[in-house]
């Protein structure tokens, strides 16, 4: 089973990278597959790769259900 994750982007870098914010984790990645994206935006990633812009509201539902999710235990 694979998951995606939505991340906050926190830094672009001409090169097509970047850092984002992976629920207080931060990890670089690569924004190839994006025509654009900047800081502050939500992305989806998988396997280090930003797949897709992420609706910030639809990311915010998502990070706190993964957030209850951990508090009440459920895998």
């Amino acid at each position: 089973m694979c998951l995606a994750l939505p991340a906050r982007v926190i830094e672009v870098q001409d090169s097509g990278e970047g850092l984002v914010d992976l629920a207080g984790v931060r990890k670089r990645v690569s924004f190839a597959l994006l025509d654009q994206v900047a800081p502050g935006d939500y992305v989806i990633v998988h396997v280090g790769y930003a797949l897709t812009l992420l609706d910030p509201d639809e990311a915010h539902a998502t990070l706190r259900l993964f957030a209850q999710m951990n508090e009440t235990g459920t895998p």
